[in-house]
C-alpha cells in the first residue's frame, strides 16, 4: 500500500460520517447520499496529490459534495423533497449515559432535523456546514463565497427560528 492509498483511507475514517450527514441533510435521500458521497471520494482520489495543504481537504470534501448535490438537481431539474425524510440514526448510548438520556437526545435530534427541513435552503446550508460540518465562518464565507456577517446572520436567524420550533414541539 503506498503512501497516497495510506493518507486516503485516514481522510476517509475521519470525515465519512460527517460528509455523509452533511449530504444527506441536503439530500433527505440515503441511496443519492451514498452516491454523491461515492462520487467525492472518487474526485478526492484523483485530486489528492493537488491538494496543497492537508488542513484544506475537508473544505475540498464539503465544497465538492455541496457542488455535487447542486449539479445533481440542477440536470434533475428538481427540488429537494422536504417530506421525505429519512429514518433517524441508530440511537448511540456512552458507558456513562443513561438508556432515557440517549432515547431523549435521539428524539431532540429527530424534531431538530424534521424542522430544519422547512428552512430556508441557505440558511439551512450555513447551520449544516457549521454545525454538522464544523467550518469556521471564515470557511464557509470562501466555501459559499459569500460575507461572513452574512453568514453570522443566517446562522442566527435558523438557530432563533429552530429553538421556537422546537420549544412548541418539546413543551
Amino acid at each position: 500500500m503506498d503512501n497516497t492509498d495510506k493518507n486516503f483511507q485516514v481522510i476517509f475514517h475521519r470525515t465519512k460520517k460527517k460528509l455523509y450527514n452533511f449530504v444527506l441533510k441536503m439530500t433527505y435521500d440515503k441511496m443519492l447520499t451514498e452516491d454523491i458521497v461515492q462520487n467525492v471520494y472518487l474526485k478526492l482520489i484523483e485530486s489528492l496529490q493537488n491538494i496543497e495543504s492537508p488542513s484544506s481537504i475537508d473544505f475540498w470534501l464539503f465544497k465538492t459534495a455541496r457542488n455535487e448535490v447542486y449539479q445533481y438537481y440542477r440536470t434533475k431539474k428538481i427540488h429537494i423533497d422536504r417530506f421525505n425524510q429519512a429514518d433517524i440514526d441508530e440511537i448511540d448510548i456512552a458507558s456513562n449515559e443513561s438508556i432515557e438520556d440517549a432515547v431523549e437526545k435521539a428524539d431532540i435530534r429527530y424534531h431538530l432535523e424534521e424542522q430544519l427541513m422547512f428552512m430556508p435552503v441557505e440558511q439551512k446550508e450555513v447551520f449544516l456546514l457549521k454545525e454538522y460540518g464544523g467550518f469556521s465562518y471564515k470557511e464557509i464565507s470562501e466555501l459559499l463565497n459569500i460575507e461572513i456577517e452574512l453568514i453570522k446572520s443566517r446562522l442566527n436567524k435558523v438557530r432563533k427560528k429552530l429553538i421556537n420550533r422546537l420549544n412548541k414541539i418539546i413543551n
